[in-house]
């Protein structure tokens, strides 16, 4: 990718960032605010939730119907919320067990910068891969794309082990996947983050190596950063960070390990992320109740000191233990 040299005017896009957990409200707030303090005119796209921007760059919101908010996840909108066809085609996708939020913000947003395009650049599209985002070149306006990782990963760990019935189901939700392949041979150059994710990103989405290039993640090292003197580490502190609490994530995996590390020393385990009912249930049964906290939504200085205060930290990520079958 060429080099540039003036400032550029950037939109960023992201079908839903959330701010304290899942990647991509994290990484998009950090990215569109260096971008902006390089001197680049940043304007975020984004559905709901909706992301917290640091100075610098803009939000612009693009209302989707917000099916799956925390407080009320699967509902069913009300008919005047219906606005249009994208509406009704999420609905329904909703009712068919599909996850529908990556195609539907790729309709939305290629609409909305359907009026603007003569505006920006360069569009940055993070992790969507929606069925929209084909239209933008035509636009004028080149088209960048981040993929962190494919979801074909996630996939096969969420499926392991899960009887016929179930496996059915669970694929429906992972149906947009396939769209996000074929996206991804089409919509031009991609931006990943390690040697492991372009792998993976190569033979899943069957992208050409050269179309994949390698940047990354940065550290905010004005807060994480060594800090002995400043925060003294706590005795036996393990800590985990778990965006989400799903398969991937590892944290089950986490919890017996730590039942059996505490019968013969002291250690308590803080993981950062929000605890489903059958993780809160999991460490009941195994008796961590004062041997484990779940903590979410932290300021960044308090994150990063509690990071520092860990004599461990754990990845407890089972994307590190997984294997790609021989083919």
């Amino acid at each position: 990718m060429a080099s540039v040299n003036r400032p550029l005017r950037i939109a960023l896009l992201s079908y839903r960032s959330k701010p304290h957990s899942g990647g991509q409200g994290v990484y998009v707030r950090h990215l569109s605010r260096e971008l902006a303090a390089l001197g680049h005119h940043v304007e975020v796209f984004s559905g709901q939730p909706y992301p917290e921007l640091d100075d610098g760059p803009l939000l612009r919101k693009v209302p989707s119907l917000d099916l799956y908010r925390d407080d009320d996840p699967f509902r069913t909108p009300r008919r005047q919320e219906i606005r249009d066809w994208a509406d009704v085609l999420e609905t329904v996708m909703m009712w068919g067990g599909a996850f529908p939020e990556p195609l539907t913000f790729s309709i939305r947003a290629l609409r909305t910068l359907r009026a603007r395009a003569g505006d920006f650049d360069i569009v940055h599209d993070n992790q969507g891969l929606g069925y929209g985002m084909l239209g933008v070149p035509r636009l004028g306006v080149p088209l960048l794309t981040s993929v962190h990782h494919p979801i074909t990963v996630d996939k096969r760990l969420d499926m392991e082990g899960l009887g016929w019935w179930r496996r059915l189901s669970r694929s429906r939700w992972y149906g947009f996947v396939r769209m996000q392949g074929r996206v991804a041979r089409r919509c031009g150059p991609l931006v990943t983050v390690s040697e492991s994710s372009k792998r993976d990103i190569c033979q899943d989405f069957r992208v050409p190596q050269e179309n994949v290039h390698i940047i990354p993640l940065g550290v905010d090292t004005r807060w994480f950063r060594p800090r002995d003197t400043e925060t003294p580490r706590v005795p036996g502190r393990i800590v985990a960070v778990a965006s989400s609490d799903h398969p991937l994530k590892g944290v089950p995996v986490l919890l017996r390990a730590v039942a059996k590390l505490v019968t013969d020393r002291d250690a308590h385990l803080v993981v950062v992320g929000s605890p489903s009912d059958a993780t809160k249930a999991l460490a009941a049964q195994l008796s961590l109740g004062d041997r484990v906290t779940f903590t979410s939504g932290l300021p960044d200085d308090e994150y990063a000191a509690l990071l520092a205060s860990a004599e461990i930290a754990v990845v407890a990520s089972r994307w590190s233990t997984w294997r790609r079958p021989r083919r």
